[in-house]
């Protein structure tokens, strides 16, 4: 593109903007489609979002032997005390009609003669993780981004990163005695290095996490933050950013790029070892492999410092190959493309961040300190995860949520329509230009470990 040509900037009009394609953004855009227009904004391609590479599965009470009550308490104690009791009540009662929309839309969960196959991952005291094979975050996203782009009324424009949220007080519009209001965003278009202005009555942040400032993490080069640091500009309160989940086990391999391990490994009986092959977990927590992750996390890092190597094991090898390629085929090809027989040897591998407790503080509607913008996903604060995540409840999270969002703004067009306003004002650089020291980036990321 010529400097001295600029692209063309143009306004963009919808009744709702969601930001970003995970599991959150793409099930809330087939909820709200059928009240109006929907423009998905995703910075790579739709596809690409820390939903599409959890392999785990999803937390609910679905057995007969399970009970709401004990979700509930594994969550409490999963989240050291932090945890907010009514957004985790709200979320593990609507747990297994979350899972009934999902099965609805054709999500493929892995099925046995007696039903769906469920798993028990770290800090769950019974088996209630529903699951695609050890891929279900591709299954989830498969299902919903393939109705989506075939649905008349959602327009997913790929490549489109936001910048900053449109406010009354930012655009100059704010009323005295009146609360602020969002109304878009500016999204550069990566193409063309264009920045458009996108308008809506209803704005949504889903824009994950922020695991990609970390050196080493599980999570893709989209999980940048952005949303929560749009939203922190905008005025909304941000809390407990400081409680970055670790997850336990990334796969240990120069060439692996931030390929994870799942918790269903050690939730099928996998064992934690250190390199000359000893067990080590029952010195650390009573429920060894199954403590809660951050427990799990702190004590491999603990045996890596005192030992001085570089990893440790997971040795699943006792359970045979069939049973491996049936449960955990992506794992096993993924691990043998790079010489590792999962069958015949320990995996080793080391924590890596993984996922943000906090984010954007939002009510039980999903709605932020900003009238009409809302968040949810992994970039929301909803009280659920407190100082720790419960393995799998993340994409329950996002689904229950998902719901609340979609109600509320549907009570809020009923009760009161939406305002015509002015459009928007279109981006001003201000003769904003590039870092001339890209160096400064690049030595504050390898500082951060």
């Amino acid at each position: 593109m010529s400097q001295d040509r600029p692209a063309t900037r143009r306004l963009v009009e919808s009744d709702f903007l969601v930001i970003g394609s995970g599991v959150a953004g793409l099930d809330l855009a087939l909820r709200l489609a059928e009240h109006g227009q929907v423009i998905v904004l995703t910075k790579g391609e739709a596809v690409e979002s820390n939903s599409f590479h959890a392999q785990g599965g999803i937390a609910a009470v679905l057995a007969p032997t399970d009970d709401l009550e004990s979700h509930v308490q594994d969550t409490l104690e999963a989240g050291a005390g932090l945890c907010h009791v009514d957004a985790v009540r709200c979320v593990v009662k609507n747990g297994a009609r979350a899972i009934q929309h999902l099965i609805d839309l054709g999500v493929p969960f892995t099925r046995t003669q007696d039903g769906y196959h469920l798993t028990r991952e770290g800090g769950h005291s019974a088996r209630r993780v529903i699951h695609s094979a050890d891929a279900t975050g591709q299954a989830v996203i498969k299902t919903l981004l393939e109705r989506a782009e075939h649905h008349p009324h959602i327009t997913i424009l790929p490549h489109h990163v936001a910048i900053d949220l449109l406010t009354d007080h930012k655009i100059g519009r704010l009323i005295p005695n009146r609360s602020d209001r969002c109304h878009g965003c500016h999204a550069l278009e990566i193409s063309t290095g264009a920045i458009h202005t996108f308008q809506a009555p209803y704005t949504i942040l889903a824009t994950g996490g922020a695991g990609k400032v970390y050196l080493y993490t599980s999570n893709p080069d989209t999980a940048t933050g952005g949303g929560v640091a749009m939203a922190f500009r905008a005025g909304c309160r941000v809390a407990n950013m400081e409680f970055i989940q670790f997850h336990p086990t990334c796969l240990y391999h120069p060439l692996a790029k931030s390929f994870l391990i799942s918790e269903a490994v050690r939730g099928e009986g996998g064992i934690l070892i250190r390199q000359n092959g000893e067990p080590f977990m029952e010195l650390h927590h009573p429920k060894r492999e199954l403590a809660p992750r951050d427990i799990v996390a702190r004590a491999i890092d603990f045996e890596m410092k005192r030992t001085g190597d570089d990893c440790v094991f997971l040795d699943i090898t006792h359970k045979g190959e069939a049973f491996l390629r049936e449960h955990f085929p992506n794992i096993m090809d993924k691990c043998a493309s790079l010489g590792i027989r999962i069958d015949r040897e320990p995996i080793p591998v080391v924590p890596a961040a993984h996922y943000v407790c906090g984010g954007v503080m939002t009510d039980l509607r999903g709605q932020t300190d900003i009238e009409n913008l809302y968040a949810v996903g992994e970039v929301s604060h909803t009280g659920l995860h407190g100082a720790n995540r419960l393995a799998s409840n993340s994409l329950l999270e996002c689904l229950v949520f998902s719901e609340a969002v979609h109600d509320d703004i549907v009570r809020k067009r009923r009760e009161t329509p939406p305002l015509q306003t002015p459009s928007l004002p279109l981006w001003e650089s201000y003769d904003t230009g590039t870092c001339d020291e890209e160096i400064l980036i690049s030595h504050n990321w390898d500082g951060i470990e």
